[in-house]
């Protein structure tokens, strides 16, 4: 089974709200999901990025992929910690 770490869209149409997810790579975008991992909220200034580094660790020394989006969000957030 091929495993991605990826955003779910949540929020208001015009106000959108993500959460990080581990899901399989064949589930819909705000489909089932195997765990949660963080939050990303684009809407406000600055942006907020909130990820457990030691999940997303663990799910990639397992074989997740990040896909593009959510690699440059974990470079943001390992710089800020």
């Amino acid at each position: 089974m091929a495993v991605k770490i990826r955003l779910a869209r949540h929020g208001a149409k015009k106000a959108p709200y993500y959460r990080v997810v581990v899901a399989d790579a064949r589930s819909k975008r705000d489909g089932r999901f195997i765990e949660e991992v963080g939050r990303y909220n684009p809407c406000v200034e600055p942006a907020y990025v909130k990820v457990d580094l030691e999940k997303i660790d663990a799910w990639i020394k397992n074989g997740a992929q990040p896909t593009g989006t959510v690699s440059r969000l974990l470079a943001k957030a390992r710089e800020e910690a």
